[in-house]
């Protein structure tokens, strides 16, 4: 059985060797073409349709797996069972007391991709993410606050995901995760738009060669500008805004990313992260979409949802339980 939250495909996916070195290296296309790329009626290659990015390949390779560039067959499936059990959101040992949705909404996917990489990470060659600068760290860590501080004055204190304004796979960066890994693609002469299942994102880049936006104006997906290098589609983002971090990325985050059709049913995503204020070095991620029958359905979550309502009525509940807590103890 498949499900979405609200309707998600699950997939399995397609992943190819490393990428050597530093750069946004086609990293997952094959050595040997020989597949011929379809065109639009304008002659650009077509990208268009819905691809699913779900995975349970992590982005890091697991520290048991150092030095383990790919599973066999054998640990694949292994690797499937035991990762599909642990994140068993119905199992009462996991969860025993009020948690959140149950599994029926959770869509991480249930392969790993078909290679049997360890990582998403192709570069640095190790799987793992480089360290991260002080600063970069100090980033990284407000965001884990602000996801578990149980207090909120306003919806401005809570996350950009929690008030629905950015989806948590959307990006950019697209990175699998929880649920609705689904991006459909559109294409014309002098843009191309990319709507993501999650909150319902268009971001539309022109590739008329335009410059980016002025330093100054921030826009909370960055300032995307799009260009062709034969076959793959390369994107630049710029100008994000302080607010719009990942992983701990700053504003001044500029990420590359490339997209290649390497079959019909594959369209490999790398995305390179180059942000000297958060990293001690680049590093970059490949990851497989699979085509999907699709469609894309509207994602329910919206800015003034009836979540942040009740996040909101509960810190005053709790506020209100202090004060009455504290009038007590001073009679």
């Amino acid at each position: 059985m498949r499900h979405r939250f609200l309707t998600v495909a699950m997939t399995a996916a397609f992943l190819a060797a490393p990428a050597g070195g530093q750069g946004p290296k086609t990293a997952a296309a094959p050595t040997k073409k020989t597949w011929t790329t379809p065109r639009t009626p304008w002659g650009q290659p077509d990208l268009q349709g819905v691809w699913d990015f779900a995975t349970l390949t992590p982005m890091e390779r697991p520290s048991g797996l150092a030095g383990k560039e790919a599973l066999t067959e054998e640990e694949a499936a292994e690797f499937e069972k035991r990762t599909l059990v642990e994140r068993d959101e119905d199992r009462r040992d996991r969860r025993p007391g009020v948690g959140g949705y149950n599994q029926f909404w959770w869509d991480y996917g249930t392969k790993v991709i078909s290679t049997r990489r360890t990582s998403l990470v192709v570069d640095p060659p190790d799987g793992k993410i480089p360290a991260m600068t002080p600063e970069g760290q100090k980033r990284a860590a407000a965001r884990v606050r602000a996801f578990t501080r149980p207090d909120a004055d306003g919806p401005e204190d809570r996350t950009l995901a929690e008030r629905c304004i950015l989806g948590f796979n959307a990006g950019p960066p697209m990175a699998p995760s929880a649920y609705n890994n689904n991006v459909q693609i559109f294409q014309s002469p002098g843009h191309v738009v990319l709507l993501n299942e999650m909150v319902n994102d268009s971001r539309i880049v022109p590739l008329d060669g335009r410059p980016h936006l002025p330093a100054h104006l921030r826009q909370w997906r960055g300032d995307s500008r799009g260009r062709w290098e034969g076959d793959t589609l390369v994107v630049e983002t710029t100008n994000f805004r302080d607010l719009t971090n990942f992983r701990g990325s700053s504003r001044d985050l500029r990420l590359t990313e490339r997209f290649t059709r390497v079959d019909a049913e594959t369209l490999v995503y790398e995305f390179t992260i180059d942000d000297p204020a958060s990293w001690t070095r680049r590093w970059t991620a490949a990851v497989p979409m699979q085509r999907s029958s699709g469609p894309i359905f509207e994602y329910a979550c919206h800015e003034g949802n009836y979540g942040m309502v009740n996040i909101l009525a509960g810190s005053r509940a709790r506020e209100k339980a202090a004060e009455e807590g504290a009038k007590k103890s001073a009679k």
